[in-house]
């Protein structure tokens, strides 16, 4: 299989570099920048991206990338860092104290190269997105430069003898207008990669690897009620059978009817081994008077692997932990440069499992972004009910009610989420939006609903278009729409008197979203 390496230099839209690469059917990882000759060797990539970062080259002990990286013989492409840690590792220079660039911008197409061929024709205008203090001041010998911006003489350079490319601006960010082409132009028609990325071939290949793994063992799997786990859940199981016994813990902050429809499934649909417990007194009374929502998360993570670990050693035997752990986790979890591309999604992974359980981990979709998860469980077969539902934070609607928790207010938010959801499905808009959720705020209000004042709670509702996360934007509804959402949740939901609607986005490089 032919792959593509990219070298991590801590940008915060690193993974963007890696989602391009995959859409465009070819296999590809995010490693540090600080990965040994031999390590680079092994990998065997036929290309190598070097990704944007937080740090100066200026700076003493800036990083770099390994020298290797050049003496490959492979195409190069660095993207604002990485062009610039290129171009000083192979004799040119760069200076700070010009003109900064942040957000879009507007490039001179002055000559033709063979990294945008058929994309771009020399002498056109195209709208790219900067960020960068410093500047490429003076060209390697080898490069010449075909493209420029008002803050960025050496927007693209090239050398095309040696296939190394260089970019001031992020082709991986959507508002690079044509980003995905000059991805997909260069990881096929540069490094002449094939398109044998693909989820038939990844499930073929999990399975075995699986197996390989696992041999006669046995594995428990934690369910949260998630894609993520259900998905991982499904796929080990195709691969051995009886060996896996799954844990559900319904934590009593699941949506309305989600607990049953994680027992359906796995017990009726797939037949596969569950333990579900009911533990949401024990989550409710443990939750009782925190408002504080990181507290709220770290109650729930603690909880929760504690009624797992007590019905773990109900089964005897056990070797293997399986974890629905996905390629972000894993690119967030390890610091590669120090820089904002480590911070963890706290509202996701809730808590670690102890080390105290000793098992071996088993992670099938590491490799996988979110809506590569999605298409891995349609390839597995699981109800597009399930695997295209919109994503559910780990400590469920917890962080949902703002302030305490209670089951008057839990009752109330499933009752508001389940009618704006239905309109939502009604609109034939549910597919276009990445999660719409309700959030009920720690205020009430006064009104007059009938004859009659009334003084209750202020519901908000949220809605976003994004790919996995990594950005969003509020879906533009149409006021008759929202207008519509908020008179039967009034009408229908008890407790409710005012509803807004949430018109927050999420910039490029933003981690947190509930």
């Amino acid at each position: 299989m032919d792959k593509i390496l990219i070298l991590d230099f801590g940008s915060q839209v690193t993974q963007l570099i890696a989602r391009r690469v995959r859409e465009a059917g070819v296999y590809c990882e995010i490693q540090p920048f600080n990965r040994t000759n031999e390590q680079i060797k092994d990998f065997n990539p036929k290309g190598i991206i070097l990704s944007g970062g937080p740090c100066s080259t200026l700076d003493e002990g800036s990083p770099r990338a390994p020298q290797i990286v050049f003496e490959l013989g492979v195409p190069v492409l660095g993207i604002c860092y990485g062009q610039q840690t290129m171009c000083m590792q192979l004799g040119g220079k760069v200076e700070g104290g010009h003109a900064r660039e942040f957000g879009k911008a507007m490039i001179d197409v002055r000559e033709p190269c063979d990294f945008y061929s058929d994309i771009w024709p020399a002498g056109s205008k195209q709208q790219v997105w900067m960020s960068h203090g410093d500047r490429v001041t003076q060209l390697p010998q080898g490069f010449r430069v075909t493209a420029t911006s008002e803050g960025a003489p050496f927007a693209c350079i090239v050398d095309e003898k040696r296939h190394f490319y260089g970019t001031m601006f992020h082709p991986e960010v959507v508002h690079t207008l044509d980003g995905a082409k000059l991805f997909s132009h260069f990881v096929h028609k540069i490094c002449g990669c094939g398109s044998d990325w693909s989820m038939a071939a990844f499930r073929e290949n999990e399975i075995a690897k699986i197996r390989a793994q696992v041999g006669k063992g046995k594995v428990i799997c934690g369910l949260s009620g998630g894609v993520d786990s259900a998905v991982a859940a499904v796929l080990i199981h195709e691969a051995i059978g009886e060996q896996l016994t799954c844990i559900f813990v319904d934590t009593g902050l699941m949506r309305q009817g989600e607990a049953q429809q994680v027992v359906d499934l796995f017990r009726s649909h797939y037949n596969i081994p569950l333990v579900a417990v009911d533990a949401g007194e024990t989550f409710l009374s443990a939750l009782d008077g925190v408002t504080d929502p990181e507290v709220k998360r770290k109650t729930i993570g603690r909880l929760f692997i504690e009624v797992f670990d007590a019905e773990a050693h109900k089964i005897r035997d056990v070797q293997f932990l399986a974890q629905g752990t996905l390629y972000p986790d894993v690119i967030e979890s390890v610091s590669f440069t120090g820089g904002p591309s480590v911070t963890i999604k706290s509202h996701h992974n809730v808590g670690g499992l102890p080390e105290r359980m000793n098992l071996k981990l088993v992670e099938p979709l590491r490799e996988l972004f979110k809506d590569e998860v999605r298409a891995l469980g349609r390839e597995l077969g699981l109800p597009e009910s399930f695997v295209g539902r919109h994503p559910f934070p780990g400590p469920g609607l917890a962080i949902r009610v703002l302030g305490d928790i209670t089951e008057e207010k839990l009752a109330i938010l499933r009752k508001a989420d389940v009618v704006y959801l239905d309109e939502i499905r009604k609109a034939g808009l549910y597919d276009e939006i990445w999660q719409a959720f309700a959030v009920l705020l720690p205020v009430r209000s006064v009104g007059v609903m009938g004859d009659g004042r009334s003084y209750d709670h202020v519901l908000a509702l949220r809605a976003v278009t994004s790919v996995d996360g990594m950005t969003a934007e509020s879906y533009p509804f149409e006021h008759a729409f929202l207008a519509q959402v908020a008179t039967r949740i009034i009408n229908e939901v008890p407790g409710i008197n005012r509803v807004t609607y949430d018109v927050t986005s999420k910039p490029p490089g933003t981690i947190e979203w509930e």
